[in-house]
């Protein structure tokens, strides 16, 4: 009876005497080593969502004004926006870009919602 029943016998693979040698055995458990450690490490973009809170003591300044560029086409524009540095303890503007659109939604800008004596803020999104 051959030593692995399970596979197939290839041209008296058994009957020759064939042994994994030992560099070929590492190269073998080294690889399906990799591939369950690859596939136990993946996570779905969908799942791999990640949310930040940020609370902020004091509420932001009032907005700059940005003069918008020109258009581009299948692109959108993202407003500015004043974002909290907690090493600094104060507000950091942050100039508006443009981002790639997606058809059929339209960009719902990041605003700070008043929560108590906090402010909060909430990131922007693409709404339908």
């Amino acid at each position: 009876m051959p030593r692995f029943p399970f596979l197939p016998e290839i041209a008296g693979f058994y009957k020759k005497g064939y042994r994994m040698n030992r560099l070929t055995r590492t190269f073998a458990l080294a690889g399906m080593l990799g591939v369950a450690l690859g596939s136990a490490v993946y996570a779905v973009p969908a799942a791999a969502r990640t949310v930040v809170v940020v609370d902020a003591g004091m509420a932001p300044p009032p907005p700059h004004y940005e003069r918008i560029p020109e258009g581009r086409p299948g692109y959108v524009w993202a407003p500015g926006y004043w974002r909290w540095d907690a090493y600094a303890h104060r507000h950091v503007w942050v100039g508006g870009y443009w981002m790639r659109g997606r058809p059929g939604y339209h960009w719902v800008p990041g605003v700070w919602v008043q929560r108590g004596p906090n402010w909060h803020w909430r990131d922007g999104y693409w709404g339908r």
